[in-house]
């Protein structure tokens, strides 16, 4: 479900504020954190929070398989598909 991917990409950039990123211009596939975007752990929440709010999904304890799952915009987009379904 690329739009997702879509929605996804343009909620990074404006919740982050990333004003030199175009949502196009974003991977997918590629790392949010530690290299891609660069990404830090206060973006971490603030994405976290803008996740909850958008999709509803709930995320109760960083573990290391919800990090995983915002590993990148793939694997949030499967996670939000997962939650969605359950």
């Amino acid at each position: 479900m690329p739009d997702l991917e879509q929605e996804l990409k343009a909620l990074i950039v404006k919740t982050l504020r990333l004003e030199e990123v175009r949502p196009e211009e974003i991977d997918s596939g590629e790392a949010l954190f530690a290299g891609g975007l660069n990404l830090d752990s206060i973006d971490a929440l603030e994405l976290g929070v803008a996740v909850r709010k958008t999709y509803g999904v709930k995320i109760e304890n960083v573990t290391e398989e919800v990090r995983a799952h915002f590993a990148s915009v793939r694997a949030l987009a499967a996670f939000i598909r997962s939650q969605r379904g359950a």
